[in-house]
């Protein structure tokens, strides 16, 4: 009845909070002061991301970082896909991890690009579909030297995979997320226009 309903969006609710906090773990952070006493928001790019833990505090380390901002994004979408099958409530999940991670409670509303915490949630909702895209994404970064082009160009293909493959339900969700995405990367893109991004080494 009415209870049942009530208790289930209080679930639901409590999951999207729960998801959010989550996202907003700063994994670039953490790692840097932890392993190498250093502040990636001081250095490089001044990003939290993987990238710039990298090239700031070391490559092992920097690979850490996106296996853990991956998970952040994978996990609480895996977990909700057990108690949930409504496509709504999935992308809401979805959506909640990635702003956790670009606008994080911990860093007073600032964060990361959500590159990698956006591949953890369709590396859940849609497996074969980030696959092609992770191979644009890399091809990208290997022919021009540029991980944020290769980021945009990650995000720009997926919605393309997605209407070829016919998977409508996800496509919302992949358009906002590319949006987002576009946005974070907006100095990313002045920069390769003007010819002055840094190229990874």
């Amino acid at each position: 009845g009415d209870s049942e309903k009530r208790r289930k969006k209080m679930v639901y609710i409590a999951w999207l909070a729960l998801t959010y906090l989550i996202g907003a773990m700063p994994f670039g952070l953490l790692v840097a002061q932890a392993f190498c006493r250093t502040d990636p928001r001081k250095s490089g790019s001044k990003n939290i991301g993987a990238t710039n833990v990298a090239r700031t505090c070391g490559f092992k380390y920097g690979l850490l970082v996106l296996a853990l901002d991956i998970l952040k994004g994978y996990l609480p979408v895996l977990i909700a896909m057990n108690f949930s099958h409504s496509i709504f409530f999935l992308s809401l999940t979805a959506l909640a991890a990635v702003l956790g991670h670009m606008y994080s409670v911990f860093l007073y509303g600032k964060g990361g690009k959500g590159v990698a915490t956006t591949l953890g949630v369709f590396l859940a909702l849609v497996p074969e579909a980030i696959f092609w895209a992770i191979l644009v994404c890399i091809a990208v970064i290997f022919l021009t030297g540029y991980v944020s082009l290769g980021s945009i160009a990650l995000v720009s293909f997926l919605p393309v995979v997605l209407i070829v493959t016919g998977q409508w339900k996800i496509l919302y969700l992949s358009l906002i997320v590319m949006a987002l995405i576009f946005w974070k990367h907006r100095e990313n893109i002045q920069r390769l226009v003007k010819g002055e991004e840094n190229r990874i080494k």
